[in-house]
């Protein structure tokens, strides 16, 4: 039966994308969607075919919140291999091992993020948690103070941020829409600080 009702995460199959990804298209309006009366999404499987047939995979990808993600993350690596990083004073105190470890730490803030975004922040919690506990760590096995700590959180985060910024102007992406992802980027990595400064305090009282 080619006319049959889709559910968002059967149209999700159907494109093979993340449901995150359907929903934000129906949202905008680039996918036909129908609403039931208690508001859900539904999708018919004859739109939905032409749909996959004649919109181009560079459309898609463009509002994919993943393809996004990854643009942002190709241009935060450019950001630090451009040297930006070299300047930063708990940067220059750390060893040539520590560096690396400290580019690295880079990915599991990214990886957060990701995750955050295509999942609608159903893990966001327990993601801040684990990637501050990561952070302070880090910070305390090469001696860093917690201030020097939080200095290298906001680099990554800030070089994070402005990437977001790039990548969002470049693409045309409407304001409201770039607008809620600023939020929802500073809310997730408030609460990956706050996690930070919490365990650095207590894995310092821990030592005492």
């Amino acid at each position: 039966m080619t006319d049959e009702w889709l559910s968002l995460s059967d149209a999700a199959k159907m494109l093979g994308v993340h449901p995150s990804t359907v929903r934000l298209w129906s949202d905008k309006g680039v996918l036909p969607v129908h609403k039931t009366q208690g508001g859900h999404r539904r999708y018919r499987r004859s739109e939905i075919s032409l749909w996959a047939q004649t919109n181009s995979k560079s459309r898609a990808e463009a509002l994919s919140p993943e393809g996004m993600i990854q643009e942002i993350v190709r241009n935060v690596r450019m950001q630090i291999s451009e040297g930006r990083i070299e300047s930063e004073s708990w940067y220059q105190k750390l060893d040539n091992e520590a560096r690396i470890q400290y580019r690295a730490s880079a990915r599991s803030l990214f990886q957060g993020l990701m995750t955050y975004v295509v999942t609608d922040g159903e893990e966001a919690a327990a993601e801040a948690y684990a990637i501050g506990y990561e952070y302070a760590s880090r910070a305390r096995r090469y001696q860093l103070n917690y201030v020097d700590a939080a200095k290298a959180f906001l680099f990554f985060r800030d070089a994070l941020v402005e990437s977001v910024i790039k990548v969002y102007t470049e693409a045309n992406v409407p304001s409201k829409q770039a607008t809620e992802m600023y939020a929802r980027i500073h809310t997730f990595t408030d609460e990956i600080l706050i996690s930070l400064l919490e365990t650095y305090r207590k894995l310092e009282n821990a030592n005492h």
